[in-house]
């Protein structure tokens, strides 16, 4: 079965000030290097905007009320020194979001082995009541509740390769049995979340905190010693991935050293732990990677492998 890409033209709308790095030029440099004739089999879709009944999977009323009315008429607000919102944001943030679920829909269906959401902001920083970190909702979380009490799957893992902390998703997910979630990240590194001694309130949380300056082969150590493990024996029916690319080594809001060659190896890795358990079933979001060119690589490669895969 193809690959599935969603992405939605609302995310590009989501406007941050002169500079920031979470900025539209992320998205478009992606959708660019997934024009390139190799992807051509790709399936493009895009999916409805996530409704209300999908954001109270994880978020209370009062915060998205909250959210909603930080919403300005133009310009862009701060919602802390690192989130901001424009007029478009609500509809960037919800519609991407749509496109995660879409996703999720279409390869529960049967209709696509595995998909990537490209899309815009990210997720795995936004905890219960708490935007942080560029983010506004926990699109990854929100996604595992919907394959567990929509679909009605029984062991549902998000696996976050961010240089930065999934604390959001963690946040979200710290009292879902049926959920295994795992990051490896950069530590000592914002948000200053992800010791490993943080295991969740069923042992379903997995912390793998990685050094300044550690490369491909830390990294690559550190999944197949503990994680990979850890997710084969919790047999997960899906596998979904926060796949954001700002471990790579030219990203400028880190210092791990990976390059395009590991984002293709962890998604190798992956893709056999869902062959294995969850019938090749992958579902992949963007989060972070803040320089252009890397990002746009990573992303392709990552692509790339979920096709060869999905074959």
């Amino acid at each position: 079965m193809p690959t599935a890409v969603f992405t939605d033209p609302a995310c590009l709308r989501h406007v941050t000030p002169t500079g920031h790095p979470e900025c539209v030029a992320r998205l478009e440099s992606v959708l660019a290097a997934l024009d390139a004739p190799e992807f051509a089999p790709l399936m493009r879709r895009q999916a409805p905007a996530a409704g209300n009944g999908e954001l109270l999977r994880c978020h209370p009323q009062t915060y998205l009320d909250r959210i909603r009315a930080a919403i300005p008429g133009d310009g862009t607000r701060p919602l802390d020194a690192d989130t901001h919102v424009s007029p478009g944001s609500w509809h960037a943030a919800t519609g991407g979001l749509g496109q995660v679920l879409g996703a999720l829909d279409m390869v529960m269906a049967g209709e696509a082995r595995n998909a990537f959401a490209a899309i815009r902001p990210p997720g795995h920083h936004a905890e219960t009541e708490t935007p942080m970190g560029f983010c506004l909702f926990g699109n990854a979380a929100i996604a595992a509740k919907r394959a567990l009490d929509h679909h009605g799957l029984s062991r549902v893992a998000v696996v976050d390769f961010d240089v930065h902390h999934g604390n959001g998703t963690q946040d979200l997910l710290w009292n879902e049995r049926r959920a295994l979630f795992i990051s490896s990240h950069q530590m000592p590194l914002w948000p200053g979340t992800g010791a490993p001694e943080e295991r969740g309130a069923h042992d379903n949380v997995l912390n793998l905190p990685l050094p300044p300056g550690a490369g491909g082969a830390a990294f690559r150590a550190a999944w197949t010693e503990a994680a990979l493990p850890r997710l084969a024996a919790f047999e997960p029916e899906l596998v979904l991935i926060s796949a954001g690319f700002d471990a790579h080594h030219a990203d400028p809001l880190a210092q791990l050293e990976l390059t395009v060659e590991d984002f293709e190896w962890i998604t190798h890795q992956l893709c056999n732990i869902a062959d294995a358990h969850a019938q090749g079933r992958v579902v992949s979001a963007l989060e972070g990677g803040y320089d252009l060119q890397a990002l746009a690589a990573s992303t392709a490669a990552h692509v790339r492998v979920l096709m060869e895969r999905g074959v």
